[in-house]
């Protein structure tokens, strides 16, 4: 089967959906009977990217501000899409939320509904365009991919789909992310001013759906003495309406107890989060939550939310919270510095946990979903 690929988020600074197409890429040729072709916006390829194209952070901002930027975009990369293909393709996988249009089966992954449960974390032009697109893709769509149950059985039912129609295909485990000695990361922390173990960290993009304040309010409440040694470091992109906890973020930074990293290359987040006491994961909605996964294949517990699929990633190994509750999150925050008991109680459970979760498993069901779409 020749199957072509929507590649073309690898251009951007890679967060979740663009390592979802990476690793999936890269373990999908362990499948025997599959060719990928990858369409990266502009033409076709048969490798992937290693880095985010030139001048992408500074394009998009200013996509926003042109009426109509979107929609040509897309009217281009369709162009380019049809007249590109030097061969016939067999299946098009389209991992994001719209396919373009395609003549042939057609395989989407959907990774959450977030533009519907959260509309004020997109901006309002991409907003009006996924809403234009999304209802049409899934119809398009011979089968629907999610990362989850918890998404599969929400888009079930908005949508008014049967259950057939959607395949579950678990996330995994890049081998980057693993436990590490002290020494080894010794040199990353060093440029970020901690030492192993003796720092928690948050990771994902910066943007309201992500819950950041309740991070930032509880590690206020940590004692002085407590916040000196263990700081917060805070690893991510600016996202959508970031000013919304702008005030509060300043606050912090100003304290000296906690440092924003922003985007940070690969392989020192997973060094990072090798040498963290915990990650703290706060989101109030996520189709996944892949930072929890990855945190857990580290051997660092993970503090979260019981929300959406999270529940799914972290299953008993997770320490959970209320996404209000400060004072909750700060007792799970002291608890694991205090009881070492409890905390590598928590390591254990976290390592066993993600270890059920491989980007061969995740290949393996999506090349079965890819024949399934082809009839066979």
């Amino acid at each position: 089967m020749r199957i072509a690929l929507n590649a073309r988020i690898l251009q951007a600074p890679r967060t979740g959906i663009g390592h979802y197409v990476a690793e999936l890429a890269n373990a999908l040729a362990g499948e025997a009977d599959i060719e990928l072709a990858l369409f990266h916006g502009w033409g076709w390829s048969t490798v992937l990217p290693e880095a985010a194209m030139p001048g992408y952070s500074r394009l998009t901002p200013l996509l926003r501000q042109i009426p109509g930027a979107y929609q040509a975009r897309r009217w281009l990369e369709q162009k380019r899409f049809d007249q590109g293909r030097t061969q016939a393709i067999d299946l098009y996988h389209e991992p994001s939320l719209w396919p373009l249009s395609f003549d042939g089966p057609t395989v989407i992954t959907l990774h959450d509904l977030t533009h519907l449960h959260y509309p004020e974390t997109q901006p309002p032009a991409r907003l009006r365009e996924i809403e234009r697109r999304v209802a049409d893709g899934v119809r398009q769509a011979s089968l629907i991919l999610t990362d989850s149950q918890y998404i599969a059985d929400e888009a079930q039912a908005h949508f008014s789909l049967p259950a057939e129609r959607f395949v579950v295909a678990p996330l995994g485990v890049a081998a980057r992310f693993h436990p590490r000695s002290p020494e080894s990361i010794d040199a990353v922390l060093k440029t970020h001013g901690v030492e192993a173990r003796e720092y928690f960290l948050c990771v994902g993009t910066l943007e309201p759906r992500k819950n950041l304040s309740l991070a930032l309010r509880a590690h206020a409440r940590l004692p002085e003495s407590v916040r000196q040694r263990f700081p917060l470091l805070i690893v991510g992109m600016a996202g959508w309406q970031r000013e919304q906890f702008n005030e509060e973020l300043h606050q912090a930074l100003a304290c000296g107890h906690v440092c924003l990293l922003g985007y940070l290359p690969d392989e020192h987040v997973a060094q990072l989060l090798a040498g963290a006491r915990a990650l703290i994961f706060p989101s109030i909605y996520e189709g996944f939550g892949l930072p929890v996964l990855e945190a857990m294949a580290c051997g660092t517990p993970v503090i979260l939310t019981r929300r959406s699929a999270m529940p799914e990633v972290a299953g008993s190994a997770g320490n959970y919270v209320e996404p209000d509750e400060t004072d909750g999150l700060c007792d799970a925050m002291s608890r694991l510095i205090e009881d070492l008991a409890h905390w590598q109680a928590c390591r254990e459970a976290g390592l066993l946990q993600a270890r059920l979760f491989t980007w061969e498993r995740c290949a393996q069901v999506t090349a079965s979903a890819y024949r399934q779409a082809m009839g066979g």
